[in-house]
């Protein structure tokens, strides 16, 4: 019995142990299950989106190899986004996979993770929200990783990639310190070494630590097992040493990347040829050898894609080498490839524009700047620079064309009538033999076109051909044989002599026939005829030359006064100074007016000791300080170290003479005006605000037309300087505005009425002495807010204007109220005590009227003083 039982419980026991085991299997088997699925299914599909979307990512990225290449391919944008907006659906959709493998096969058991792919799942999770640009959330996966996962083989992997964010969030030491602490402390394979240790160059160049970064992607560029990445590490090694100034060194770095040839993008292999090219030493290299590989380059096959860097390279050795024609063609072939690369282009464009200002192509070199800005990053330093220089390239393209134009009619114009029909005969005759030449080239291509097709297009001696005598071994020479010369001839023959019939004394048939012949004439007028063109007639242009005095005089004056801007221009816009002694020299020997002389040769003065030259410093100096010792110049030279009297300086002047216009001397300003535009001629400076503020006063003083006029006079004239752009806005913007000289009605019940006391300007202070009565009564009266003022009209009539801030009806009554000189305060007054003091001023008997602020403003503007009392008459006799 006892055996049985205790076979029984043995067998129990087996069966407790078989269904034990059995379980074990099961999880086992499940764990397994769960590994398999997460491995092959989601998590392949996430990486596979991933890397998707890394390839799109390197394919879309335009890397500018003419500045510091990125570590990384990657633009972080700075444009906020909505909340399910996604960059790229390839990285969204890893992120998804990552998020499904986590939440789906994650087994978390008492706190561990029983599935070693998650960790995985969490690594793609973090990349993704990393090229998502999400770096926060990316870090928080990172950490994750780090804090849950320590003995994972994607460790370093996940230090690296938290590196990474790190960078982007700017946090670059720290960084530096945790990839330090790995590289230290970890056993890496050499992929990630590579990766840790670019991570730690890219942190270096963003701490501008440029020495410490060449070291570290010098590693990286040994390590990594990606040839792309190590063609691109090399790169960077040799810009940075190129930043250090070790060209030696980079050249070396450069040679590297060369060598890798076909292993590494292309792209990397020929921005190395060209950066060692750039580095080229013109004045040690063998420079037969350096065009020889440039031509190379430009030969090979493989390098069409790159055209465009070969060229603009070629151009600018042929530049160095002084071979601007060669420099301006190859420039030129650069800019026809068509190339993506707009640096590049712009440094064409600009090179094109800088070599036509050279060749004082102005307007040329002006287009050619316009295409440069246009391939510029708006507002960065290199275009305020150049836009700068632009804008003062208009001054130098309008004096250059009036310099230009005046100079060749006051050359011409001088010449005996001899010389001017030689040198107009010697024009129209150029022009004459080209305009015969073109048309007989039109005739010929017409008459070909007439011809039959196996003429036109058959080959001399051939049988499609027009083909010589038989038996001849050649094609001849005759002028028969020749069809199109035969069709020339004949239509040469119409163009002469018209139709003739073929009898004798044909050329004379006129006289047989006399109303055929002038019909023929008559036809033959019509038609056009180079010989009859006045175009190519020396006379014409003769003609057309000036002759007066005053006219000739003016184009002197003009010519010179260019002269004169353009030597200022060269001088403190551009510093080309030997364009501007050209100017100012020229300038003083040809005549010019006083007020321009001082100040050139002080320009030349400036410009000499500038360069060094005391010598001719040293004349300029003492010819004016001998010759014009009263000027502002000489007393500058002679106390440089002593600023003038502010009484005798442009400032000085133009502040006191402001003050005038504000007191309304527009006569006086008016005249002092021209009084120091010709004493301060010279001054760009001054010169431009003495003249606007001329015109303001002409426009106060002599009404609306005058004032469009000395505008305008403004705006050509200076259209550079701020005044001249301030009278250009004015004259487009104000001036239309302004221009209804139409009064304003239904405006009476508004309260902004004037009381208007007209005066002459002329005899005793009348005018004066009615405002300072008005301003007593109003202060009686307590009419704070009421204002008196003495407003010039014309040079004959001035305002005495009472600013009543009433409507029409008030501003009447005040007028009757102060004729009648009864102004007493009466407000808290008893009125019925028969002993009170009564207060009365003087009775105000000058004719007055009311006008509204806007009529008065037009009236000012337009002084049409009669045509609104003719208006107010017949409103009166409208209201009666």
């Amino acid at each position: 019995m006892g055996k049985k039982v205790s076979q029984i419980i043995l067998v129990l026991l087996l069966a407790l142990l078989g269904f034990a085991c059995s379980r074990k299997k099961d999880k086992f088997v499940n764990r397994a299950w769960h590994d398999v699925t997460t491995k092959n299914n989601t998590l392949y599909n996430g990486r596979v989106a991933f890397d998707t979307g890394g390839e799109e990512l390197i394919q879309s990225y335009k890397d500018n190899f003419w500045e510091l290449l990125p570590i990384e391919r990657m633009i972080v944008s700075e444009d906020v986004r909505l909340p399910n907006e996604v960059l790229n659906q390839n990285f969204d959709k890893a992120e998804e996979k990552a998020v499904k493998a986590i939440q789906k096969h994650s087994m978390l058991i008492d706190g561990r993770e029983r599935n070693p792919k998650i960790d995985e799942a969490f690594l793609l999770l973090g990349k993704s929200r990393y090229f998502e640009q999400r770096f926060i959330p990316a870090l928080e996966a990172f950490n994750y990783i780090l804090y849950k996962y320590p003995t994972s083989n994607t460790i370093n992997h996940a230090k690296v990639w938290r590196a990474k964010t790190n960078l982007r969030l700017d946090n670059n030491e720290k960084a530096i310190e945790d990839l330090t602490r790995m590289i230290e402390q970890e056993y890496m394979k050499p992929q990630d070494y590579a990766d840790a240790v670019s991570m730690m160059a890219q942190a270096y160049i963003n701490l501008k630590q440029t020495d410490s970064a060449v070291t570290y992607i010098n590693k990286a560029a040994i390590h990594t097992k990606n040839f792309e990445q190590k063609g691109r590490y090399l790169y960077i090694k040799g810009q940075l040493l190129n930043q250090l100034g070790y060209k030696d060194s980079a050249n070396y770095a450069f040679d590297q990347v060369i060598a890798l040839n076909r292993r590494t993008p292309r792209m990397y292999m020929i921005n190395a040829e060209m950066a060692k090219a750039r580095n080229f030493d013109y004045e040690k290299g063998n420079k037969e050898e350096f065009l020889e590989l440039l031509t190379d380059l430009e030969e090979n096959r493989e390098n069409r894609p790159f055209l465009d860097k070969i060229y603009n390279q070629k151009a600018v050795y042929f530049k160095t080498l002084d071979s601007i024609d060669m420099a301006v063609a190859y420039y030129n072939k650069s800019l026809r490839t068509n190339s993506d690369d707009k640096y590049l282009e712009s440094l064409n464009y600009y090179t094109l524009g800088d070599i036509n200002f050279d060749r004082k192509e102005y307007a040329t070199a002006g287009a050619y700047y316009d295409s440069t800005l246009q391939r510029m990053i708006v507002d960065s330093k290199r275009y305020r620079v150049l836009k700068k220089k632009r804008v003062n390239l208009d001054d130098v393209i309008l004096y250059e064309g009036i310099a230009q134009t005046n100079d060749s009619i006051l050359k011409v114009a001088a010449m005996s009538p001899a010389e001017q029909l030689a040198y107009y005969s010697e024009y129209t005759e150029k022009i004459k033999a080209k305009a015969i030449a073109a048309q007989e080239a039109e005739e010929i291509a017409k008459l070909k076109s007439q011809l039959p097709a196996e003429q036109r297009f058959g080959q001399p001696g051939t049988s499609r051909g027009i083909t010589p005598a038989q038996g001849q071994g050649r094609e001849g020479k005759f002028y028969f044989y020749n069809q199109t010369t035969v069709a020339y001839g004949k239509t040469a023959f119409k163009r002469t002599y018209g139709n003739r019939e073929l009898q004798d004394n044909w050329r004379v048939s006129s006289i047989s026939n006399p109303g055929v012949f002038s019909a023929e004439v008559e036809e033959k007028e019509e038609e056009y005829a180079i010989e009859n063109d006045p175009t190519f007639d020396p006379q014409t242009y003769i003609a057309l030359l000036p002759t007066e005095q005053s006219i000739l005089d003016s184009l002197h004056t003009d010519r010179n006064f260019a002269y004169y801007q353009l030597g200022v221009i060269y001088k403190e816009k551009f510093q080309e100074y030997d364009l501007a002694i050209d100017k100012f020299e020229n300038l003083l020997q040809n005549n010019p007016e006083e007020r321009l002389i001082v100040p050139s040769k002080y320009n030349l003065y400036k410009i000499y000791t500038a360069r060094g030259d005391s010598t001719k410093a040293n004349a300029f100096k003492q010819d004016i300080i001998n010759n014009h010792g009263e000027s502002r110049y000489a007393k500058i030279l002679q106390n440089p170290n002593q600023e003038l009297e502010d009484k005798d300086s442009p400032e000085s002047m133009y502040n006191r003479l402001y003050k005038d216009f504000q007191n309304q001397k527009y006569a006086e300003v008016i005249q002092k005006s021209d009084e120091l535009i010709t004493k301060f001629g010279g001054d760009d400076e001054f010169l431009p605000k003495f003249e606007l503020l001329k015109a303001q006063a002409i426009g106060r003083y002599r009404g609306f037309e005058a004032y469009k006029k000395a505008l305008n006079y403004v705006a050509l004239n200076y259209p550079q300087s701020p005044e001249g752009k301030k009278a250009q806005i004015i004259y487009q913007v104000t001036v239309p505005q302004i221009e209804n000289n139409v009064f304003l009605t239904d405006v009476n019940e508004d309260e902004n009425h004037k009381l208007v006391y007209v005066f002459s300007t002329f005899g005793d202070n009348q005018a004066a002495g009615l405002k300072e009565l008005i301003e007593e009564i109003l202060k009686e009266l307590r009419y704070e807010k009421m204002k008196v003022s003495l407003d010039i009209y014309t040079k004959d009539q001035q305002f005495v204007v009472v600013h009543t801030k009433r409507n029409k009806l008030e501003a009447e009554g005040l007028g009757e109220l102060l004729s009648l000189g009864k102004t007493e305060d009466t407000r808290g007054v008893d009125l019925t005590r028969w002993n009170r003091k009564k207060k009365y001023y003087k009775k105000v008997d000058v004719p007055y009227f009311t006008i509204a602020s806007p009529n008065y403003r037009i009236l000012q503007i337009h002084k049409n003083l009669e045509e609104y009392d003719k208006e107010s008459e017949t409103e009166t006799e409208e209201t009666k």
